[in-house]
């Protein structure tokens, strides 16, 4: 049996992190069973980064790097149909998805007027957090952001970047079906992870004002998720 080790619940969706929701969209939709293991703790992880499954006593890291591991080691069938030039397309999305994932950390955990009701969330729902550990990680955090680039932006312009990549979104996205056709594939795991976490993500920023915007990028995000969640 696989296990997929990713960060917690929020908001309810079964990971507040996008990759981590990507991966277990991606393993819903394929049909893989699996254990599904909520971590906070990434050091025992490749590159001590979540999310990671271990399959046989292999363990694995890196959405991209897992889904390919899984597609191969067990035939998946879910991209079967795409011709060179969709895999193209879903390289580019997954890198859109990378820039995209910075401005939703930052609207978390560096923007003051979101991070006391984000804080508040993950406290009311993981009472195991503390203030203290979450005050640690949202250092680690505007390290991080500081060196990646965002972390130097203004709100204002954070946001113009990830409105930018949403907008890319939108325009990708039928308003029926999915980004390939009338059945998902893994370019719709990724996109449901991140846009997940915007649209069901009960505080009101400039990335979820825009998604509810969009009624092609609800009706797929509410559409992957009836999915993966009755699975």
């Amino acid at each position: 049996m696989i296990t997929l080790y990713s960060y917690p619940t929020l908001f309810g969706v079964a990971d507040n992190n996008g990759y981590g929701l990507k991966v277990f969209a991606f393993m819903r939709l394929a049909g893989l069973p699996f254990v599904h293991e909520h971590v906070f703790d990434a050091s025992a992880a490749p590159r001590g980064q979540l999310p990671y499954v271990v399959d046989d006593g292999e363990a694995i890291g890196d959405s991209e790097t897992i889904v390919a591991h899984l597609i191969s080691r067990f035939g998946l069938t879910i991209n079967a149909a795409l011709g060179p030039r969709e895999r193209d397309l879903n390289l580019l999305v997954v890198r859109l998805l990378d820039d995209l994932y910075w401005v939703m950390s930052y609207s978390r955990w560096k923007d003051e007027r979101y991070w006391p009701a984000f804080r508040a969330a993950l406290m009311r729902e993981h009472p195991s957090l503390t203030e203290d550990g979450l005050t640690k990680a949202r250092e680690f955090n505007f390290q991080r952001y500081h060196f990646q680039g965002i972390g130097r932006y203004t709100p204002a312009a954070a946001y113009a970047r990830g409105v930018a990549d949403l907008a890319v979104l939108a325009n990708l996205i039928p308003d029926g079906g999915y980004v390939h056709g009338a059945k998902p594939t893994s370019v719709d795991a990724g996109i449901y992870g991140f846009i997940a976490n915007i649209y069901f993500y009960d505080i009101d920023t400039p990335l979820k004002q825009f998604v509810c915007s969009r009624e092609n990028l609800v009706r797929h995000c509410t559409s992957i998720h009836d999915l993966v969640m009755r699975s």
